[in-house]
């Protein structure tokens, strides 16, 4: 019998992935995209991830250093570039460390939304008249 030490024995695991990959799902999740493991699941098996432009469709694809994903997330086109994969979820600032922000959100204010824009001016006597050109009119035909 050899003495081997723990980490010298082979990953045997549900998760084992080769060495210096990561399953992407638990990626996303230790960099704190997702609230939930199952949620980065869901983006993965749904085809709504992008891997150095290759559609990913498992949660199980295996992610390493310099790998560069695209996804969207709530309204905004994330570009992330893997540079360490992690170990566990940790604060916000370790898991800062794990990617860079190619294309960082834009604020929710430079987002043209067409239901949120304010309604457009009107010109004089263009549509429905206002309640206050209703009033102009009647009193101009001498109507109370």
């Amino acid at each position: 019998m050899t003495d081997l030490d723990d980490d010298d024995l082979p990953d045997s695991g549900p998760d084992a992935t080769p060495a210096g990959r990561l399953r992407i799902d638990k990626w996303l999740w230790f960099a704190r995209f997702f609230k939930t493991r199952s949620l980065a699941a869901k983006l993965c098996n749904g085809g709504g991830l992008r891997v150095s432009g290759t559609v990913v469709s498992k949660a199980h694809y295996a992610v390493k250093p310099g790998d560069v994903l695209t996804f969207a997330q709530g309204r905004h086109i994330r570009v992330i570039k893997v540079i360490a994969l992690g170990s566990r979820r940790g604060p916000a600032p370790e898991a800062q460390a794990l990617y860079e922000d190619l294309a960082p959100p834009v604020r929710e204010e430079a987002i043209q939304d067409p239901y949120r824009a304010p309604p457009a001016p009107r010109e004089p006597g263009a549509g429905r008249p206002t309640k206050r050109d209703r009033r102009a009119l009647d009193q101009l035909h001498g109507e109370e």
